[in-house]
């Protein structure tokens, strides 16, 4: 079947909408990732005519936008999609990248989900004379549609568009600049020492890849969280789940710009995940500097920062393994004694004081530079007052002020999980409930 045609996993495409070559629908939802998916359960289970549209494949972003060596850094207990739950014989192993998409698309197959994939929405906007809305789009051929729908629910997600600073210009134009984004793995780089921007979860990972494959890796280090990949038998989400950690509402956060902090460090490589830490990959040999301030001459230059940061993730994981253990004792758990772990044992002076503060790039045979330094997303093609003076998303737990128009899938959309694929079970079963109840 054409990919530019409407897809539907196990049933003929034509039964798509109302009939043949109909596009009227209940509703239409943005993006066949894990929101999208999710979502589409729910509308199916609701009776409801919808289309899932995306712009790629489905887990265009798992694609496009993740290195070969990727594994999920949440365990499997945690990563099945609504109406389809892990059920495999390693809850606690962690997926790979292949095995993540495989899943998704069984998942599309088995619940029969009408999806138009190779296909983008160029714009939303109200239908006239009407209180639905038209989705435009744009397919591989060249084709353009309008979609015509009463719901618009918006699951792209918020890794559209890779963030990289001004600092760029200011490299030798010889270098290979790529985002994590375009980071597959170490021998599709030129030769030579890199230069990973970010110790976030994808920067930290890079690196170690990169230092695994004989790489010289220099880290320029941001103030990121670190958790212990497992603790007192348990793997770090498992206790965050039985603390309430992951049901936390935005409203609840002691200070709102919390929502706004870099996902912890933690990896899902090996089989049971390991602990991701500055004074770990130190040892491995990578070169740890703080944060970049500058490039000027062919010499690049940080702040002095590396020993705080490394200590805001000592003291954060301390503070959640005293968290689990009052835990513990509060509730009488048999869980088993604390065990060494090399890599969350507090670092010493000597490796914040072996770090770099500047680094002549010629002189070090750097050729390439990593830029992990985040995403955002931009929402320009809806033509609706959904989105605040910054770009962002207005609603109230997806529900946006423009009655008809819906989020899921988004970082705290209600929760800390709602940026999860263990969150989207509740946010798209409320998103439906929203749109069942708007329609009767």
């Amino acid at each position: 079947m054409p990919a530019t045609t409407p897809r539907l996993y196990g049933v003929p495409a034509a039964t798509i909408g109302r009939g043949h070559g109909v596009t009227e629908f209940d509703v239409v939802v943005v993006g066949a990732g894990s929101a999208g998916l999710g979502v589409g359960y729910h509308l199916k289970m609701a009776g409801l005519e919808f289309v899932i549209v995306e712009r790629g494949e489905i887990a265009e972003t798992w694609r496009a936008q993740r290195w070969d060596s990727f594994a999920l850094n949440t365990p499997n207990w945690m990563n099945g999609l609504p109406g389809s739950p892990y059920a495999d014989a390693d809850p606690d192993g962690f997926l790979l990248r292949e095995e993540l998409i495989a899943s998704w698309e069984q998942h599309a197959a088995d619940h029969e989900l009408p999806i138009r994939v190779g296909t983008t929405v160029e714009q939303v906007t109200p239908e006239a004379g009407s209180d639905r809305f038209l989705v435009h789009t744009l397919d591989r051929s060249g084709s353009r549609r309008s979609l015509s729908s009463g719901n618009v629910i918006v699951a792209s997600g918020m890794m559209q568009s890779p963030k990289v600073p001004a600092l760029t210009e200011r490299f030798p134009e010889s270098f290979t600049q790529i985002h994590a984004a375009d980071y597959r793995s170490p021998a599709a780089l030129p030769e030579g020492a890199v230069v990973v921007i970010g110790s976030g979860q994808s920067g930290c990972q890079i690196a170690e890849d990169l230092v695994g494959a004989g790489r010289t890796v220099y880290l320029c280090t941001s103030r990121v969280a670190r958790l212990p990949r497992r603790y007192r038998g348990r793997d770090a989400t498992e206790w965050m789940s039985a603390l309430g950690l992951f049901d936390t509402r935005l409203a609840d956060l002691p200070d709102p710009a919390m929502q706004f902090a870099a996902q912890p460090q933690v990896s899902g490589v090996g089989r049971r995940g390991k602990t991701v830490s500055l004074q770990a990959m130190h040892r491995q040999g990578i070169r740890l500097m703080g944060r970049l301030s500058d490039v000027a001459d062919g010499v690049l230059t940080t702040d002095d920062s590396l020993s705080a940061h490394i200590s805001f993730a000592d003291e954060f994981s301390a503070d959640f393994k005293r968290e689990v253990d009052a835990f513990i004792e509060m509730k009488g758990l048999d869980a088993t004694a604390p065990t060494e772990d090399p890599n969350d044992a507090p670092a010493g002076p000597e490796v914040g004081d072996a770090g770099l503060a500047s680094l002549d790039l010629a002189a070090a045979e750097v050729n390439t530079v990593i830029w992990c330094t985040g995403f955002t997303a931009n929402f320009d093609w809806l033509d609706l007052p959904v989105t605040d003076d910054r770009g962002k998303p207005v609603h109230d737990r997806g529900v946006s002020p423009v009655p008809g128009i819906y989020f899921v899938g988004f970082p705290w959309l209600h929760t800390r999980k709602s940026g999860l694929i263990f969150g989207i079970d509740d946010d798209a079963r409320h998103v439906t409930e929203a749109i069942t109840a708007r329609m009767n």
